[in-house]
């Protein structure tokens, strides 16, 4: 699944692509891609609409319409955007198709079809059930150190389960918050409200360097819109520290990396560089 820095490289590349469009018509091919509006309310809200920006509010990709409307897509799991012509074969599990006016298409594929649209009205974006209840986001001064200590103090939760809570701490997945607590040097079974404040500011300022280093640096996506099979390409380069490095020599004292299962999926950890 998608997390903070690669939905954000598929913002800058839409941004790219499809800034300063019109969106001619759009063809929703499978409802529940789209499940507030049916087929023909979807096309009449974005059909003439002009590309504003492309921006992102935690994972959710936000396309502004001069319509004074708003295209919210989460990826989920398996959802991919790709840019093709009109001549060009539509990919496998191609759900939503724009037909732009430059004669290119931009398709909306999603081979778990998990993915979600919705059009909302720009006045009532932020109120958006989608996207109220998110966390600051995590590269604004609203993350502060203050807000990130009165979080952990309110939860006795594992900590790295309330990093996975977007309500909480925003934009971190399963990857991300493993290498940020390896950063911090904090284990990810400890109890949240228990972090004492040199710790909390050693994770505040890991999962800003973590989402930094991804946006900035690479991440572990290679966006290519135009790729006709929609295929993102993975990077060969692994600059993970902790994650999927089971068995591996810890790259700050040499201790082989463990991998145990938690909360349903899997944590990565140097048992003796995190310490609870």
């Amino acid at each position: 699944m998608p997390e903070l820095p690669e939905v954000e490289h598929v913002v800058r590349a839409l941004r790219g692509a499809i800034t300063g469009r019109r969106i001619v018509t759009t063809e929703l091919r499978l409802a529940r891609i789209a499940p507030d509006a049916s087929a023909a309310q979807f096309r009449r809200k974005l059909r003439g609409a002009l590309i504003k920006n492309v921006s992102r509010r935690g994972k959710y990709i936000l396309i502004e319409l001069d319509n004074d409307r708003v295209l919210l897509t989460h990826l989920r799991m398996t959802g991919k955007f790709v840019s093709l012509t009109i001549d060009q074969i539509l990919p496998s599990h191609a759900h939503v198709v724009f037909y732009l006016d430059d004669d290119r298409r931009l398709v909306f594929c999603d081979m778990r079809q998990f993915g979600r649209m919705i059009v909302v009205a720009k006045s009532k974006l932020a109120t958006t059930r989608q996207l109220s209840e998110l966390a600051p986001e995590p590269l604004s001064d609203d993350f502060s150190l203050e807000y990130l200590r009165a979080i952990l103090a309110r939860s006795h939760r594992s900590l790295k389960q309330l990093l996975l809570d977007q309500t909480k701490v925003l934009g971190l997945g399963n990857i991300y918050a493993a290498e940020a607590l390896f950063l911090a040097r904090i284990s990810p079974f400890a109890v949240a409200s228990k972090v004492s404040k040199q710790r909390a500011l050693r994770l505040h300022e890991a999962i800003r360097k973590i989402l930094s280093e991804a946006i900035e640096g690479g991440s572990t996506l290679r966006i290519d819109l135009q790729e006709e099979t929609s295929s993102y390409i993975g990077t060969s380069e692994r600059f993970w520290r902790v994650y999927e490095r089971e068995g591996e020599p810890c790259v700050r004292c040499g201790t082989r990396i463990r991998r145990t299962v938690q909360g349903g999926r899997s944590t990565y950890f140097c048992s003796r560089c995190q310490r609870t």
